[in-house]
């Protein structure tokens, strides 16, 4: 599933082919995706400028004018790419996301000048959805209404962390991966995170946390860790795995920098270290970590 990075890419790739564009027509060529599509959706979107592409962990929000936005999920397979009317196509490295035969909503947009461009939602397993919701009501949307803070915004601190670890008996990786801890972080990003910052993912969270409550040494380099890899990954572009691909067709190359993810069995890369990548097995996702430098 794709995680934060790879969102914040697609929004980026999206921005200037959708903010101050006029949604002209909307096509749904299905009912539904994973969820029935909202109720009456064409009426209450067309004809709207976009004003702004935003981003809440994993959702991509599409801020249209009179206070109206769009909430799309990607799921396990859906994607986004970007036809060019009145010039080039968008130029497709890959050739997943271009079978017709998933293309089941797309975004006509116009500029001021006249220019088109189709924004086509593709999702082959339709594990994705979208929904509408009146902007002043996005913080009390289900999805969101939880959600912790962002893992680049100034709220994620050691000492944020300290004070949500506390009482935690639950291995570390479990509780970076609860949302309502910090919001958008996936798998793989854990995985990468905990291995820069020396942590061992079945270490448990209360044990990052000194006795006066303050944060230990490990969890700050922790938290600098998860903001690095952060913004690292978003810079690469996201990791193209099996499903991630960018707007324009091309591939994320997050996954080139890989430190333990997906890399069992073999060296480890901390310097001075003669461990060996080792995958195991918790709350049935497959966690990649070096049993010798984390700890």
């Amino acid at each position: 599933m794709p995680e934060l990075p790879e969102v914040e890419t697609v929004r980026r790739g999206l921005a200037p082919f959708m903010e101050g564009r006029r949604l002209r027509s909307l096509t749904l060529n299905r009912p539904d995706l994973r969820f029935p599509l909202p109720k009456d959706f064409r009426g209450r979107v067309e004809g709207r400028h976009v004003v702004t592409l935003a981003r809440r962990a994993k959702y991509l929000i599409i801020n249209l004018e009179s206070e109206v936005s769009i909430i799309s999920h990607l799921g396990m397979s859906g994607s986004f790419r970007i036809e060019e009317v009145d010039g080039d196509l968008a130029a497709f490295h890959h050739p997943r996301s271009k079978d017709a035969a998933h293309d089941h909503v797309v975004f006509g947009m116009v500029d001021d000048r006249g220019a088109e461009a189709r924004i086509i939602y593709n999702d082959p397993r339709r594990f994705g959805f979208m929904d509408l919701v009146e902007t002043g009501e996005l913080d009390r949307y289900p999805a969101f209404s939880l959600l912790g803070p962002e893992p680049s915004a100034n709220m994620l601190s050691a000492d944020y962390l300290a004070a949500r670890f506390a009482t935690k008996k639950s291995p570390v990786k479990a509780a970076l991966l609860d949302q309502r801890v910090i919001a958008g972080l996936g798998n793989i990003y854990v995985c990468e995170a905990l291995h820069r910052a020396g942590v061992g993912p079945e270490r448990l969270a209360h044990t990052l946390v000194e006795k006066t409550g303050r944060p230990s040494r490990q969890l700050e380099e922790l938290t600098r860790a998860i903001r690095d890899v952060i913004a690292e990954a978003i810079e690469a572009g996201g990791s193209s795995l099996r499903d991630h691909i960018q707007t324009d067709g091309s591939l994320g190359y997050f996954q080139h920098r890989f430190r333990v993810y997906d890399r069992e069995g073999q060296p480890c890369v901390t310097p001075g270290c003669n461990g060996l990548v080792s995958r195991i097995v918790q709350s049935g996702r497959s966690t990649f970590h070096c049993p010798v430098c984390q700890r």
